[in-house]
């Protein structure tokens, strides 16, 4: 518990913050910027993080909700989030210059889903309604896909005991939720079928960890990340539910409050996948103007994961890369 540290500590979960793919989708953006010049279009926010998208809009990005708001023959980023079939099909019609930024393991369940639907199986798929991933991937076989919004909805939707039936799932929820909700569709459904692999990303599922790791002793936990990142949201629900004693999420350190830590011997601190590091920076450095100035590293995991640029934007800075060869 908290009386085994010393008053005044900060546990700093790790691995925290930005995953494989949100670098990955950020710097596609910011390549595509520098390559193409201002401005890109960016269809969605690319990641879930207020300061990153404003970032990026400073720098010359423009950040749509639909294609009809981008101009014919402009250059359209797809977020890492992924988007449904209609919506790649739109851009080619529009003769829109379009990469896809959606992260290599979204598209791993976007895969998922056409093979079983192919196969004819009906897909469950455990997620968050209205979420952008979860509306892209249903978007890849809409007639063959039920949505399970947790648990509750597992026990409450119709099912053919006698169809093929696999489930898949949002690669950003909670690893201990989606287990009970799957348990419960499995006893509904003693057959189902369970995916070649794990849906869940390793990122979401290693943060999770984190926290868990340092949960029990916080007096007070704070998850860096915005209301929107779903994985952010869930790192503060796996905390608390892991033993921490209080818990916040906040954008940026200009959203504490110094009574969240009245009494308060040792604080967590995180962040979500889509969260650079500069604002856990600012985070510990509120926290050690108020009396919390010792930080102590909690690793509960490595990661080296590193996911190549969209191949289409590859392919044109190669283009640029050999024309200034050239001309040298």
């Amino acid at each position: 518990m908290s009386d085994m540290r010393t008053p005044g500590t900060v546990l700093l979960a790790a691995p925290r913050g930005y995953c494989a793919g949100v670098d990955r989708a950020v710097e596609t953006v910011k390549q595509a910027l520098t390559l193409y010049g201002a401005p890109i279009y960016v269809r969605k926010e690319i990641v879930h993080n207020k300061y990153v998208v404003e970032q990026l809009r400073a720098q010359g990005a423009v950040f749509v909700d639909e294609l009809d708001e981008v101009p014919d023959g402009a250059t359209v980023v797809f977020s890492a989030h992924g988007v449904a079939p209609t919506v790649h099909a739109e851009a080619s019609d529009r003769r829109l210059k379009a990469i896809d930024a959606t992260c290599p393991l979204v598209s791993k369940v976007h895969s998922e889903a056409r093979r079983f639907a192919h196969e004819g199986y009906h897909i469950l798929l455990i997620g968050h309604e209205g979420h952008e991933e979860v509306i892209g991937t249903m978007g890849e076989a809409p007639a063959s896909i039920t949505l399970v919004d947790g648990p509750e909805a597992a026990e409450a939707i119709p099912l053919d005991p006698d169809g093929r039936t696999v489930w898949l799932s949002q690669t950003t929820l909670s690893v201990d939720e989606t287990v009970e909700t799957v348990d419960i569709l499995r006893r509904r459904l003693p057959l189902l079928v369970s995916p070649p692999s794990d849906d869940i990303c390793y990122a979401t599922q290693n943060r999770q960890g984190a926290v868990k790791a340092i949960a029990p002793e916080c007096d007070v936990l704070i998850v860096v990340g915005s209301g929107n990142s779903s994985n952010s949201v869930r790192l503060l629900e796996v905390g608390l539910q892991a033993g921490a004693r209080s818990g916040h999420r906040i954008d940026t350190a200009a959203e504490l409050r110094p009574e969240w830590f009245t009494g308060a011997a040792v604080v967590g601190l995180t962040s979500g996948a889509s969260v650079p590091e500069e604002l856990v920076d600012g985070v510990l450095q509120w926290l050690a103007e108020h009396g919390f100035g010792t930080v102590e590293e909690v690793a509960s995991a490595q990661e080296s994961l590193v996911f190549s640029l969209p191949p289409e934007l590859r392919r044109d800075l190669r283009g640029r890369r050999a024309s200034e060869a050239d001309g040298q």
